[in-house]
């Protein structure tokens, strides 16, 4: 399924759309219910049909998945008979998690992971207004930050006051 953020991203001649499809099949390592499509790292793909050149963004700057996509988008290229594959990164415009999918943030809630909701946990201001983060279990609004940082530097810990289950948050930036 093509969501529409992909849609605007994918290429148009078909060439490069088919080293697309290819590439998009990716997992997250981190979150392998993810794609790299449905996570929004997937930029761009340019292919004659025998080579392929593929950007990637990042989450974070340092993000020590970016290289294992790379591979694997090398991989899966290479697998599907392209000659040459050759994967780029960017770091402008930086990724955001707007970025990601509706199905990948569906993908997320069923796998335990609070997805990213559009809205940072905590705004600053003059009076600082907690937002609530949803238990992707229960659903319960009862939650709080046990931590800044979850089981990779995108996520953080949270801890559901009614069911008492620990759950990871995709941060939102």
């Amino acid at each position: 399924m093509v969501t529409a953020t992909a849609a605007r991203l994918r290429p148009a001649d078909p060439a490069s759309a088919a080293a697309w499809d290819i590439a998009a099949r990716v997992a997250d390592p981190e979150v392998p219910v993810l794609t790299i499509e449905d996570l929004g790292v997937l930029r761009a793909v340019r292919s004659d049909g025998r080579r392929a050149e593929v950007i990637l963004t990042p989450t974070y700057s340092g993000c020590p998945a970016i290289e294992q996509m790379r591979d694997d988008v090398i991989l899966q290229l290479t697998a599907a008979g392209y000659e040459q594959v050759d994967v780029s990164f960017t770091l402008s415009p930086a990724w955001t998690t707007d970025w990601m999918s509706d199905e990948g943030k569906a993908k997320l809630s069923r796998y335990g992971i609070a997805p990213p909701n559009g809205e940072a946990p905590v705004r600053r201001g003059p009076i600082p207004v907690a937002l609530g983060v949803a238990c992707p279990r229960c659903r319960s609004l009862r939650t709080r930050e046990v931590s800044r940082y979850g089981s990779t530097s995108c996520k953080a810990l949270y801890e559901c006051l009614a069911c008492q289950e620990p759950f990871d948050f995709f941060k939102v930036h």
